[in-house]
């Protein structure tokens, strides 16, 4: 109840400051499901292509709202969504999630070194000594004389080799999330048979003219083809409230309604789109 009352006076508000005639120069209004496509100049666009409908169709058709203006403020979130029954949108694409960064490895400690056989005890030779020769008679030895038996000492061991360094393999780089689809609200409200109201140049102009149409209404249209196109031009409304401002300025504004287009057998995005746009741009001299 209080949503309905708040919607008949924000209606009483923008006719009263903005007049919102509507002109239905291609098409009659007619409670079929619709996407209603308007050029963007103000936040109040959307108050005003849903203030020219008749209430007949108001009920069953949604204008699509950035979310990150019209859901900023509980005010203005209770608005949208109870009033307006607004499909909210997001203009920015939302980015990837952080990688965390790897896990930082704790020093490892040296493995052991192999243990060092003891040395082999040496038993004292117990021979009896050789008798003296004289000089005359004593062959020459070679090498040192040996008074006490040979002493067979044990070879040193060989040098240990380091253990080979293994170097801790670089973790694998999360994958990224994918991008959220911008236009899976908008599919929603359609395939539960609502009407849209959609801006396709994506952001509000200032030249007067629109900008180049951005590539889903051709998506909505391929999508759903038994949904009519109905293009509309809005006047005036950003001297209402220019970008940039927040209060209001009282002037005759008027949504006009042309004939409906549709995707024709073949036709590419980008034909398709320009066309539409054209459609838009015609209307503001009818």
């Amino acid at each position: 109840m209080l949503a309905k009352l708040t919607g008949w006076l924000l209606l009483g508000i923008v006719r009263l400051l903005t007049g919102a005639q509507a002109r239905w120069y291609g098409c009659p209004p007619k409670a079929e499901q619709r996407i209603y496509f308007a050029n963007h100049q103000s936040h109040a666009d959307l108050v005003m292509i849903w203030a020219a409908l008749p209430e007949e169709l108001r009920s069953i058709t949604r204008p699509i709202a950035a979310h990150d203006y019209w859901a900023n403020t509980p005010v203005k979130r209770w608005i949208t969504t109870e009033v307006f029954n607004a499909v909210y949108v997001e203009r920015a694409a939302t980015g990837a999630a952080p990688v965390a960064p790897p896990p930082e490895t704790p020093p490892q400690a040296p493995p052991p070194a192999a243990p060092i056989a003891p040395a082999e005890r040496i038993e004292p030779s117990m021979e009896p000594l050789l008798p003296i020769e004289t000089a005359a008679h004593a062959p020459v030895a070679e090498g040192p004389q040996e008074i006490q038996g040979q002493l067979d000492l044990p070879a040193p061991p060989p040098p240990v080799a380091p253990p080979p360094v293994i170097e801790p393999e670089a973790p694998a780089a999360a994958p990224e999330p994918p991008a959220a689809d911008p236009l899976a609200p908008l599919i929603d409200a359609l395939r539960s048979g609502d009407s849209i109201i959609i801006f396709p140049e994506g952001t509000r102009g200032h030249t007067g003219e629109p900008q180049k149409f951005k590539s889903g209404l051709y998506a909505l249209a391929t999508m759903f083809p038994d949904v009519v196109l109905v293009p509309a031009w809005i006047d005036n409304v950003q001297r209402v409230m220019p970008k940039g401002e927040i209060v209001p300025v009282p002037i005759l504004c008027s949504v006009t309604f042309g004939a409906p287009i549709r995707v024709e057998a073949g036709e590419e995005r980008r034909p398709f789109l320009d066309r539409a746009r054209a459609a838009v741009i015609a209307l503001r001299d009818v």
